[in-house]
C-alpha cells in the first residue's frame, strides 16, 4: 500500500501549524517537554482559538501519568530480508502492473513467503516541492509570513568519489563529467558529495557553483605508496589466491619473480624465494584488505547520512571498482541498510570504456620476468573484471543501474541522479534461519514464465546474534522519524507554535494529540497501563536534522480518569529552541501494549 510523501503533506497542511494558538480547543495537556531556561509559553496555559484558556494539566499526584525525556539514539538491526526487484522487457522498459502473486521468491534454494510487497515509483516517495505559506504563525512579534512560495527540497542526491582508488586520470575524467551533471538538477533537488577517503565532504545543497568548486576537491588518496614495486612484485588478486586460495600456480609465479629480483635467477634459492612470496603475498593482502575496508566504512557512513533525509534518496558511487574478498559480508549489511531507508545506490565505472591494462598501470608500469609475464598479465586482466563485483551487487541489490563500458559518463550520472521508474520491493521472513553469519543465495522469478530481465539482489548473510527486542523497537522508531510515510495505526493530530524571543532567536513547540480511546490498554490492579514513546525530529529547508528529542509517557489510569481522558483526549507539548527559518516537522508515536506507531508530518515558518 502506497503512502503520501513527506512533502505532500506539508502542503495538505498548507501551514496549519502556523494558526494561532497554543493547544488544542478542548483538550488537556498533561506533560511537557522541559527546555533550557523556559519561558512563560512553556509554563502557562496559553488561550485557545476561542480565545478562552487552555484547561490546566491534570494533577500528577497520584502518579496516575508520569513523563521522562531520553537521549534519541538507536541501532541498526536486521530483522526482516528486503529484496528490491526492477523487471525490463526485452527492449530495456520497465514492466508495470505485476502483484505479489507474479513472483517467487528462494532463499538457497527453497520457496519462501512473500509476507510484504509494495510497488515503488519516483512519486510515491516524494511529492511536490513546492509549498506556500499562508496565515501568520504566533509571534511575539505578530510579524506577518511574507507570501512567497517556499522551496523544499524533493530529492536527495549523494554523490560519493572512491578517491582512495581512483588514478588521476580517473579523477579528471569524472570531474568532467560532473560538471555537466549539475547542469540537469532542478530546484527543488538537493546534492551532496563525499570521499571514501573521508577527508572531504560537502553537505546537501542547492548551489551548482559551490558543488563545482567541490569537484576541485576530488583528487587521488589512495592509503599506500602509490608506483612503489615491492620484490617480487604481487598484486592484490594474485596475492589472495596465494594467502586466501592456496592457489599453488599464483605462489609459483611469485617465486619465479623472486627469483629473478631477489636472486638474480639463480634457481639454487628457490626456497629462500617463496618464502619472499609468502611474505609479500601477506603483505599485498593486508595492504588490499585495509584499502577496501576503509573505503567501505566510509561508505557506510555516508549512507547512514542519507538515511537520515526525507523524501527520495539516490547514492551515485563513482570508483574504479575494488576487490571485496574480506568485505563480503558487510556488502550484504550496507544493500540491507540501503534497503530499508529506501536509497537506491547507482555506481559508475569511472573507468569508462577501457581496455584491460595487461602491462600494469601507465603511471605504474610492472616490471614482470620473462618467464611470468603472461601469468601476471592474466592476473590483472582478471582483476580488473573482479573489481566490477562490488559494483553491480550494490547496485542490483538496491535497484540501481550500474553504469560501466561506456565513456558518456556525463550522461550516465545524469542518469543515476534518479530512482528507477518502477520497482517492487519484496519482504520475507526466513524459515528456519540459523543464526550463523552464512551466505544465502537469492532467486526472484516470475509465475508467469516471462522472459523478462529481473534485477535483483543476489543473497544476504544470516545475522550472528538474535535482535535485542528493546534494540529492535529502536530502530523501528529510528526508521519511522527518518521515513517520509505517515503512519496512522493510533489517532494521534500534530499542531506546533511559535514565539519569537527576538529577532535571532525561537521557541518552537510540537503538540501532539492523542485519542486515548484508539489506545490500548493493560489491565492490572485496578489501573489502565500503557506506555508511549514519543520521538519528535526537526529539519530545515534543506532536510537537514537540526534537533529532536524523545518522551516516554508512563499511564496507569484509574477507571474515572480514562473516561475523562477518553472523552477529551490530552495533548503532550515539547518544546524547541531554534532560529527562525522554514522547518519540517516528523512525529512519531509508538504504543508498548499494543506495539502500535503512529507518524506525522508538519511545517512551520518563523518569519525573520
Amino acid at each position: 500500500m502506497s503512502h503520501p510523501g513527506f512533502f505532500q503533506v506539508f502542503r495538505r497542511l498548507t501551514i496549519l501549524s502556523l494558526l494561532c494558538c497554543a493547544f488544542f480547543p478542548g483538550k488537556r495537556v498533561i506533560a511537557q517537554t522541559p527546555a533550557p531556561a523556559p519561558s512563560a509559553q512553556d509554563t502557562q496555559a496559553q488561550p485557545d482559538a476561542t480565545g478562552k484558556p487552555a484547561q490546566p494539566p491534570p494533577s500528577t499526584d497520584n502518579q496516575e501519568v508520569s513523563s521522562r525525556d531520553t537521549p534519541t539514539t538507536f541501532k541498526v538491526r536486521v530483522n526482516l530480508v528486503l529484496v528490491r526487484v526492477v523487471v525490463r522487457d526485452a527492449s530495456g522498459k520497465v514492466v508495470s502492473g505485476l502483484k505479489k502473486e507474479d513472483f517467487q521468491l528462494f532463499d538457497n534454494r527453497k520457496p519462501q513467503t512473500i509476507s510484504s510487497f509494495s510497488l515503488e515509483t519516483p512519486e510515491t516517495r516524494t511529492a511536490s516541492a513546492v509549498t506556500s505559506p499562508g496565515a501568520a504563525g504566533y509571534s511575539s512579534s505578530a510579524d506577518p509570513i511574507a507570501g512567497k512560495a517556499i522551496v523544499l527540497p524533493q530529492r536527495f542526491v549523494s554523490m560519493v568519489f572512491d578517491d582512495v582508488h581512483l588514478s588521476m586520470e580517473d579523477s579528471t575524467f569524472v570531474r568532467d563529467s560532473a560538471t555537466r551533471f549539475f547542469g540537469s538538477l532542478a530546484p527543488s533537488d538537493r546534492v551532496s558529495m563525499n570521499t571514501t577517503s573521508g577527508q572531504f565532504a560537502q553537505e546537501f545543497t542547492d548551489d551548482h557553483e559551490a558543488l563545482k568548486k567541490a569537484l576541485f576537491g576530488i583528487i587521488p588518496r589512495p592509503l599506500g605508496a602509490n608506483g612503489f614495486h615491492d620484490c617480487p612484485d604481487v598484486g592484490y588478486y594474485q596475492a589472495d589466491l596465494i594467502v586466501n586460495k592456496s592457489d599453488g600456480q599464483a605462489l609459483a609465479v611469485a617465486t619465479e619473480d623472486a627469483v629473478q629480483c631477489a636472486f638474480g635467477g639463480d634457481e639454487r634459492m628457490a626456497a629462500q624465494a617463496q618464502n619472499l612470496a609468502r611474505a609479500a603475498a601477506f603483505r599485498a593482502v593486508s595492504a588490499g584488505d585495509a584499502s577496501s575496508q576503509y573505503a567501505y566504512r566510509h561508505l557506510e557512513d555516508i549512507v547512514r547520512r542519507l538515511a537520515s533525509m526525507p523524501g527520495q534518496r539516490v547514492l551515485v558511487f563513482v570508483s574504479p571498482g575494488f576487490l571485496q574478498t574480506t568485505i563480503q559480508s558487510e556488502a550484504s549489511e550496507l544493500v540491507d541498510r540501503a534497503t530499508r531507508s529506501n536509497i537506491v545506490i547507482n555506481t559508475i565505472d569511472a573507468r569508462g570504456l577501457y581496455v584491460p591494462d595487461v602491462m600494469g598501470d601507465i603511471s605504474s608500469p610492472a616490471h614482470d620476468a620473462f618467464r611470468t609475464a603472461g601469468y601476471k598479465a592474466s592476473y590483472r586482466v582478471a582483476a580488473q573484471s573482479a573489481q566490477d563485483d562490488v559494483m553491480a551487487q550494490l547496485a542490483d541489490g538496491t535497484g540501481g543501474t550500474f553504469f560501466h563500458n561506456r565513456n558518456d559518463v556525463d550522461e550516465a550520472m545524469r542518469e543515476a541522479g534518479a530512482a528507477p521508474a518502477l520497482s517492487y520491493l519484496l519482504g520475507f521472513s526466513p524459515q528456519n534461519l540459523k543464526i550463523d553469519g552464512r551466505y544465502h543465495a537469492l532467486k526472484v522469478s516470475l509465475t508467469n514464465k516471462e522472459k523478462f530481465k529481473i534485477q535483483a539482489r543476489h543473497g544476504y548473510f544470516a545475522p550472528r546474534s538474535i535482535a535485542d527486542p528493546a534494540e529492535a523497537t529502536k530502530e523501528e522508531i529510528r526508521e519511522a522519524l527518518f521515513s517520509q510515510e505517515e503512519i496512522r495505526d493510533l489517532p494521534v493530530e500534530l499542531q506546533t507554535q511559535f514565539f519569537k524571543k527576538d529577532e535571532a532567536e525561537a521557541r518552537l513547540a510540537v503538540l501532539t494529540h492523542l485519542d486515548v480511546k484508539g489506545i490500548r490498554f493493560k489491565k492490572a490492579e485496578g489501573r489502565n497501563n500503557d506506555k508511549l514513546t514519543i520521538v519528535t525530529g526537526i529539519f530545515d529547508e534543506n532536510g537537514n536534522y537540526i534537533t529532536g528529542g524523545e518522551k516516554i509517557i508512563e499511564m496507569k489510569l484509574r477507571d474515572t480518569t480514562y473516561d475523562r481522558l477518553s472523552r477529551s483526549g490530552f495533548t503532550v507539548k515539547s518544546s524547541f529552541d531554534i532560529k527562525p527559518g522554514t522547518y519540517l516537522v516528523r512525529l512519531v508515536v509508538r504504543d508498548n501494549e499494543g506495539a502500535q506507531m503512529a507518524a506525522r508530518n508538519g511545517a512551520v515558518v518563523i518569519p525573520y
